[in-house]
């Protein structure tokens, strides 16, 4: 007999029931378990090794395996003692919006793909410009992360730079265009560099301006800008958590008609509060700005925005249509981006937001600073030097004589399971960074961490 839709649907029913358990008992036991995988889990990976089967096999059958070996092997980063990467947990709406968006499987390319992930995006990129406090007629794409948002805004930058100078790079090519110069905080992110190179800017295009002892870009210390210059300034240096005085940075650029692009990945969430908002003035000024919602949203892995003052220069480098937009359209989200397939992460992004409203990002990013603080005054206690101002959600420590066991350190408290976070080295120093931006992390888990640093100092 010839099966129906119904029943070809039952096993994926039935395999959505059996994921819910298993991400159901994964998540009651996050807490007890080890934040970083023990050694046992890592060797249990070698039960994933084997030959491609030759036939299908019951879909329970491979759901177990992974949840049984992979589950032990993952880096706890939902969990409350996850310190790297700035990166935050889930949140439960924004981890149920996911769950609900691969069961729809969206093509969210334009609205007859997908007229609930447009529709959806909408709202959360209106949400977003409100939020932050940005120019309502920004676009907003949602793409990856900030690599991505930058690799957007940045070739947007480029097309208006290069059009206000009689250049169309969209028809033209960059073989014989006028030379743009970029202007960068030497404490530029890596990932700034990688897009550049793409965007075809060389080393010798980009001037790296001196910042201060916090890592804040100095505007004195600007080269002179010009219409063909592009400013990259930063918002939460990735060590210190500071922000550059893009205020000033964009008054300077403004004059000359040069572009400023904000590296907001973290730190733009500062907007969101108004005990933080003070840190980051004038940012609003710029041009474009990008952000991260994997970080302090809490949204899941991988979700990143790019924003743009220009939605005409975003359109003519991203379209797959004729490179044209109206003042006020609305461009379907696959020409505002570089993914033609892509996911409907805008879902979770609607989902957090609409979850927490605006008090409630405010509290996240508040509570997470606070007890930044809190790490600052128990690891000072406990003999360390803080090499930064805690202004937002990172830490920077060192042990005053013993910086050279920073790497140690950190990687005996991973050894540990107790918490994960990474070595760095800030201002010529081995010092150990703790990011803190998840929704469940307490100050339970501060004190527990902190202990945890005191016991493999011995």
């Amino acid at each position: 007999m010839t099966p129906n839709h119904q029943s070809l649907l039952a096993s994926s029913i039935e395999a959505l029931r059996l994921a819910a358990g298993h991400g159901e008992r994964y998540l009651r036991n996050l807490e007890a378990r080890n934040v970083a995988p023990n050694a046992s889990a890592l060797s249990d990976l070698q039960r994933f090794h084997e030959a491609l089967p030759e036939g299908p096999s019951d879909p329970a059958a491979t759901l177990d395996l992974l949840a049984r070996y992979g589950g032990p092997a993952t880096t706890a980063t939902a969990a409350g003692r996850f310190f790297g990467l700035v990166v935050g947990g889930t949140l439960p709406a924004a981890l149920g919006a996911r769950v609900i968006a691969s069961a729809w499987d969206q093509v969210v390319f334009n609205d007859g793909t997908s007229a609930i992930g447009v529709e959806l995006e909408k709202i959360a990129a209106g949400w977003l410009l409100d939020l932050f406090d940005l120019p309502r007629q920004a676009s907003v794409g949602f793409v990856t992360g900030t690599t991505m948002g930058a690799l957007v805004c940045l070739a947007a930058a480029r097309h208006a730079l290069l059009a206000k100078a009689g250049w169309d790079v969209t028809s033209r090519g960059l073989n014989g265009a006028p030379r743009l110069h970029v202007a960068a905080t030497a404490q530029m992110h890596v990932t700034n560099a990688k897009v550049l190179s793409l965007l075809g800017f060389g080393l010798e295009d980009i001037t790296h301006v001196d910042c201060d002892e916090q890592g804040r870009m100095i505007p004195d210390a600007m080269p002179a800008l010009t219409e063909r210059s592009l400013v990259i300034a930063q918002a939460g240096n990735v060590n210190s958590g500071a922000i550059d005085p893009i205020g000033e940075i964009c008054a300077r650029a403004g004059t000359a008609g040069a572009w400023v692009h904000v590296d907001g990945a973290f730190g733009l969430w500062a907007a969101a509060s108004p005990q933080t908002r003070r840190l980051i003035a004038g940012y609003e000024a710029a041009d474009s700005w990008v952000s991260d919602g994997h970080k302090w949203l809490n949204t899941p892995y991988d979700c990143g925005f790019a924003i743009c003052r220009q939605p005409q220069a975003v359109h003519a480098v991203m379209a797959t249509v004729a490179p044209y937009l109206k003042a006020g359209d609305t461009a379907a989200p696959k020409d505002m981006v570089p993914e033609f397939s892509r996911s409907a992460r805008g879902v979770e992004v609607w989902a957090a937001l609409r979850s927490l409203g605006r008090e409630g990002v405010a509290d996240l990013v508040d509570r997470c600073c606070r007890l930044a603080r809190l790490f600052a005054d128990q690891l000072r206690a406990a003999g360390f030097e803080i090499l930064n101002d805690v202004v937002l959600n990172q830490v920077v420590a060192t042990l005053p004589g013993q910086e050279a066991r920073m790497p140690e350190i950190a990687a005996g408290v991973r050894a540990s399971g107790e918490a994960w976070f990474g070595p760095t080295r800030w201002r010529g120093v081995d010092a150990i960074r703790l990011s803190v931006s998840s929704w469940v992390t307490t100050e339970e888990d501060v004190r527990r961490t902190v202990a945890a640093i005191k016991a493999a100092t011995v």
